[in-house]
């Protein structure tokens, strides 16, 4: 049976946390430029509060 390659392990772990970190990054300055990548980012959800939904008064219950 063959040994295991903990340095080729090793190395492999490395450069998957170094990818990752650099995609978070670049998101992140995305997300700062104001590029939307996704669904709506949290800021747009403050926009156009005032208006009433379309269902009426909400009622409590």
């Amino acid at each position: 049976m063959a040994t295991p390659n903990y340095g080729y392990e090793k190395r492999q772990k490395e450069l998957a946390k170094k990818r990752k970190k650099e995609d978070k990054l670049k998101a992140k300055s995305e997300r700062k430029t104001g590029a939307p990548e996704g669904e709506g980012a949290p800021e747009d959800g403050s926009e156009g509060g005032a208006a009433p939904p379309a269902g009426g008064t909400p009622t409590q219950g």
